[in-house]
This record gives C-alpha cells, structure tokens and sequence, in this order.
C-alpha cells in the first residue's frame, strides 16, 4: 500500500507545530516554549523549527477565528488570488504555505509534524493521510514501540482519491499527534509530558534514518476513515439525542450491528444498523458539533510495510 518512495537524502528542514487550532492547548504551550526555547528540537544532523501556527486563535484560545486553519490548505485556498476579505485563516494557510511549503513542491519542509488535542477518548493517536508514504509509516511504528502503553493507534482521515486539506500536507512528508481527552482551553500535564516525549522520540527517528540506519519491514494496523455519523436532530435541526452511555469514551472498540449509539432525549434507543464491525473515534469530540459529526465510523485495517532502506554513505570528498 506504500506507493511514495522513501527519502533518498537526510531530512534537514524540519517542523514542529502547534496551535492549528487555537484551543488545543499541548501543542500551543509547547510551541510557545520552544520559540523561546529551541535547543530541545535540535538534533546532531538538523534543528527542527518551532511554529505557532494560528497566531489570532491562539491569541483569543478559540479553535479558529473565521473557519478551520486545518482545512484550508487545499489548492483552491493556497493558489486563489488574495483579497481584503478572505478568513483569517485562508490568509494564514497561504502564509504557512510560504514558510514551510510551497505545497507539492521541491522546495516544501521536508517533515512537519502538528500538535493537537481531543475532547474524545482517543489516547495517543497518530494521523496520516494514508498508509502511501513509507518513511511516515516507519516513524508512527517507531513510536508505537517506543511508548507502548498507552498504545499509539494510526488513523488515516484521507478518503481514496480525496484532495490533502490539512497543515501537514504541505510538508513533503507530514504527521499529526493527537492526544486526549482534554477539554479546549485546558492543558493537562500528563498530556503535555506524553506529547512531549511524542515529539522527542519522533525527532530521534529523524536523527536515526539521517545517520544512515535501516529500519526492517513489519506488520501494521492502521484505522481509516470510511464515513461520519451525525446526531439524531430534529427537523428543525436541532438536537434530539446523545452519545449513547454504552458508545461514549469506547473510541477504537469494536462496534457491533444491534449495538446503541444514541439515546434520544424521549428515552428511546437508536441502534447501529450497519452490516459490518465499524470502530468508531471522535466520539462526541466537542469540535465536530458544528460540522453535524457525532463520530466517525473507521475499518480496522492489516497490512505490509516494506523496509526503509538506509541512506548511502555522503561521498567524502577527494584531497
């Protein structure tokens, strides 16, 4: 499934972001402290380059200021002509896109790695876009084994032929940590330490592959996305149940046909009706109201990733 070939040269431009989106607060406290503290992200063969992504979120602790920074890099956005009206974060992404892009482009970061939290169950989660890039899928399994438990799941948001949209696809190769539960505006320490050690164990990698190490094939299991479910509304569209008790906070566990999702206000149950064993993540993430997403119905999948070749020796040059 890997089909990107792997980085034949060492990664020397190097990311770290944080505060994508403004109230998730791990990643924009620890972008905040990198800015002032950068020696932590500089490794032996590159320095990673701290970034607070949106500047006016953060500033105000809200997610985004007019619409999601973490949609608007696609290419409608990043290529349109800028105009006075345009969102503030349409504005940013073509900014970002300037420093750390230009997207789809030889010149674009070679990693950038973003910060971010969930008010869902969902642990340590690593996000990709799709299981195609073998140098990221390496790192994510590289982090499973370094921090084993709580277990790192890999998600992949991209749909089968869909355009990329988020900050990381800018990057040539890209990986976001998610982490949770926490409540927007709320930092808890347990989760800023485990990003933190996240974001160590990820940069060693990078230090690891540029100093020429091999890293074998393996056996991954990987959760993507197939659809999202809304809550039940009324027609008015309002609305007129809730995360089921028996569904809340099970992110990653199997869901069974028969099994409730919901629980309308009247008392009554709504039952999943699919045909098939869904695993269901972001259950009831505070952020996915406004986009009618209660959560989101993933396929758990197994596959092969083949070994990441090390770099060949740099010519030493002749006397």
């Amino acid at each position: 499934m890997c089909s990107l070939p792997a980085p034949r040269e060492p990664l020397r431009r190097v990311a770290v972001t944080g505060g994508t989106h403004g109230n998730e607060m791990s990643g924009v406290c620890l972008a905040r402290y990198w800015l002032q503290a950068p020696r932590e992200l500089q490794r032996p063969s590159f320095s990673a380059m701290p970034v607070l992504a949106n500047l006016a979120a953060t500033a105000a602790c809200r997610r985004y200021v007019d619409c999601d920074l973490n949609r608007a890099f696609t290419g409608t956005f990043l290529t349109a002509r800028a105009h006075p009206d345009d969102p503030y974060e349409v504005t940013r992404a073509r900014e970002l896109n300037q420093l750390l892009g230009p997207k789809a482009s030889g010149q674009a970061f070679d990693f950038v790695l973003d910060l971010h939290n969930t008010t869902a169950n969902m642990g340590t989660c690593l996000i990709m876009e799709s299981t195609s890039n073998v140098f990221v899928m390496h790192l994510c399994h590289h982090l499973q084994l370094q921090s084993p438990e709580p277990p790192c799941r890999v998600f992949l948001y991209q749909s089968p032929g869909g355009e990329t949209f988020s900050l990381t696809s800018v990057a040539k190769n890209g990986m976001a940590l998610e982490l949770g539960p926490q409540p927007q505006g709320v930092l808890r320490a347990d989760l800023l330490s485990r990003m933190r050690a996240l974001v160590a164990a990820a940069l060693d990698f990078i230090q690891l592959f540029n100093q020429g190490t091999a890293f074998p094939a393996f056996e991954m299991e990987a959760y993507r996305t197939v659809s999202s479910v809304d809550f039940p509304r009324t027609d008015a569209g309002d609305l007129a149940g809730t995360v089921h008790p028996q569904l809340q906070d099970q992110d990653f566990e199997p869901l069974q046909p028969g099994a409730p999702i919901f629980q309308l206000f009247s008392g009554e149950d709504v039952l999943y009706e699919g045909a098939s064993t869904m695993y269901p993540v972001f259950i009831n993430e505070a952020a996915y109201y406004e986009k009618g997403i209660a959560f989101f119905q993933t396929e758990k999948l197994t596959f092969s990733v083949p070994a990441l070749p090390a770099l060949a020796p740099t010519p030493t040059p002749a006397p």
